[in-house]
């Protein structure tokens, strides 16, 4: 069994013939061995607007394929620009329409924004995760931290009921307590150094957790191959796997996320029980998925 928790359709990348239909992924699940993906919305955010997937989107896919498929709502915390904004409305909607997290959170904003927080709290009443992108660049989208990642911790700390799903660059640089200059919104290369805000964060709040998707993710966990598997040891209740897939193409060679995990099984390097918390139980758990996932229209 295995369960993507972080999936896209839509034109992610500017080039249009990347454009994934569901149809596309569903055959890199079929190419990559995956049971199940969650999808996450995008376009609800202005700084995502152009990447043409948005929560209706997500749940008429879904429907087509209701054993597959998992939808993910989102909402932009500035809707209605007020810190008190009720999202009731939406989020009663979704939930019943088959929504199982909120994501994926990317608007230009400090991570304690006020708006946020008070997003990231009804989102718990509602039982949904919040699975965020993190980046540290003036331009483009993403939430933002300072070193140490201060603004998450005081997220984590104000909204103790929200669990929060970390993902993004400069979520996963901060896996090392030291970061290069101007590599926070890349991959760093090297050894981790230990003392890093992410483990610190993983061990004090019971509600962080992390996906393992995309590039940054992925590298997080291979650029130090030993400190990788004492992270996942360590880890294996919070860490769920994910690939952030966003290319036509991409079904045409094995992803890297997927090719990491089938080593770390093949050759033995983590116990079963931790590979099958981190493929698949841990989303399980968390997203309460039953045998057969839903998304039903309204």
């Amino acid at each position: 069994m295995l369960i993507d928790v972080h999936g896209h359709i839509g034109r992610v990348l500017p080039d249009r013939r990347e454009f994934v239909d569901v149809t596309n992924l569903i055959a890199k699940m079929d190419a990559w061995g995956i049971d199940t993906t969650c999808i996450l919305a995008l376009s609800e955010h202005p700084e995502g607007a152009y990447l043409e997937c948005d929560t209706e989107d997500i749940i008429a896919a879904c429907a087509r394929y209701p054993t597959r498929l998992v939808p993910f709502c989102l909402i932009d915390p500035r809707y209605g620009n007020r810190a008190d904004m009720d999202f009731t409305h939406l989020l009663e909607e979704y939930t019943a329409r088959g929504c199982k997290g909120l994501g994926e959170l990317l608007p230009k904003m400090e991570f304690d924004d006020p708006r946020c927080l008070n997003l990231y709290r009804q989102a718990a009443r509602f039982g949904l995760p919040v699975l965020f992108d993190m980046q540290d660049r003036p331009e483009g989208y993403g939430l933002r931290d300072e070193y140490g990642l201060p603004r998450l911790e005081r997220a984590l700390r104000e909204c103790p009921e929200t669990v929060f799903i970390g993902h993004g660059p400069t979520f996963w640089a901060e896996i090392s307590a030291e970061v290069p200059d101007g590599r926070r919104s890349s991959y760093p290369t090297g050894p981790v150094v230990r003392g890093g805000a992410v483990p610190r964060l993983m061990r004090q709040y019971a509600n962080l957790w992390a996906d393992t998707s995309a590039g940054s993710g992925n590298n997080a966990l291979t650029r130090d191959p030993a400190f990788g598997l004492e992270f996942l040891d360590e880890f294996q209740d919070k860490l769920m796997f994910g690939t952030d897939s966003c290319k036509r193409s991409d079904v045409d060679a094995i992803y890297p996320n997927v090719a990491t995990l089938r080593d770390l099984k093949a050759n033995r390097k983590l116990s079963d029980e931790a590979l099958e918390k981190i493929a698949w139980r841990n989303a399980a758990r968390l997203l309460r998925l039953s045998a057969v996932p839903c998304g039903t229209p309204a």
